[in-house]
């Protein structure tokens, strides 16, 4: 279901069930887990280079969400299923989407004010592209999660002053404020409805499906983001806007769950050719050189679940699945 068609009891209802995972004890080895959601974190932390930009991108983020709505519902009684958030509706003016009003119906606002010196989106290369702030910068003070500890990371943050980690790898132990700074500009320039059905309708293969979804972070004029970065640097925050740890914001749950439906869309206009369609390499922008990535790789999320062949997660009405999404 898409956040805004939730009622405030089945809102509520969601957010306690995450909460509830901050105050469950981490199964994880990380150094710096202190709780069940950040195994969630960690083991995003630890797979970055190996699936984003990579063949595996859509079908090991898919297992992800899918993992963390059976950790809700079976370790924390969630009896829902997990919300998406269609950032086209709101595209225009993010700040005052429901999502982020600052109720105990939202996952909070903005951040409290902070002059930044810069903020930096993601690039394949320097020089790093640059955007103007549009306020926030700071602490997240309202809504449910306005007292969480984020644990760990960042390991690439998009703060210029961001809390390095004890550890290169980001699995150290570095307790701090969950930090926002909404960016309506990043959501009204990539997340519009138009480009949503670009992506799907005029996306023929997968390769250019995903290729599209992801952007391309080439520095320069043709710099792209596509709706998956787009709709983490909208709230270019710490840690959200670090692809590792951007996990550590409880946002990053719904935006994949978009994703993943976008994905499912793109599939259902044509099962035949689509279902276990995939294409690109195992490795990050493929650097260093590597194979393709074939159906039968495995997905490992540690902890948070078994491991799975990438053709077991193909189609979300077989394998461990049975869902679908409202459109």
């Amino acid at each position: 279901m898409e956040w805004d068609t939730l009622t405030s009891t089945a809102k509520r209802h969601y957010l306690d069930s995450v909460l509830c995972l901050f105050n469950k004890p981490s199964k994880n080895g990380a150094p710096g887990a202190r709780n069940r959601y950040d195994d969630f974190v960690a083991i995003h932390i630890a797979n970055t280079p190996q699936i984003h930009f990579t063949g595996n991108f859509l079908s090991w983020h898919r297992y992800f969400i899918w993992s963390y709505e059976q950790a809700l519902q079976n370790e924390c009684g969630y009896t829902g299923s997990l919300p998406y958030f269609d950032w086209a509706k709101h595209a225009s003016n993010i700040k005052a989407a429901p999502l982020f009003d600052g109720s105990s119906t939202s996952i909070g606002g903005d951040g409290d004010f902070k002059n930044l010196s810069a903020i930096y989106l993601p690039s394949v290369s320097t020089p790093f592209q640059v955007v103007p702030q549009e306020g926030g910068g700071g602490c997240v003070t309202s809504g449910p999660f306005r007292n969480i500890t984020v644990n760990l990371g960042p390991v690439d943050p998009v703060f210029d002053d961001a809390m390095p980690n004890p550890q290169p790898d980001g699995l150290g132990y570095n307790p701090r404020c969950l930090r926002r700074s909404l960016l309506n500009s990043i959501a009204s320039a990539g997340l519009s409805a138009s480009r949503v059905a670009s992506l799907i309708l005029q996306s023929s293969t997968i390769a250019t499906f995903q290729d599209r979804l992801q952007g391309n972070l080439i520095p320069g004029p043709d710099y792209f983001l596509g709706v998956h970065a787009a709709g983490h640097y909208l709230i270019n925050g710490e840690p959200g806007g670090d692809i590792f740890s951007s996990t550590a914001d409880p946002y990053f749950f719904l935006h994949h769950a978009q994703l993943d439906r976008l994905w499912w869309i793109w599939q259902n206009l044509n099962r035949k050719t689509r279902l276990d369609a995939i294409a690109g390499t195992i490795t990050m922008f493929n650097m260093p050189p590597s194979r393709d990535a074939v159906l039968d790789d495995i997905l490992d999320v540690g902890v948070d679940g078994p491991s799975m062949p990438i053709r077991s997660v193909m189609d979300t009405l077989a394998g461990p699945f049975c869902y679908i999404y409202f459109i």
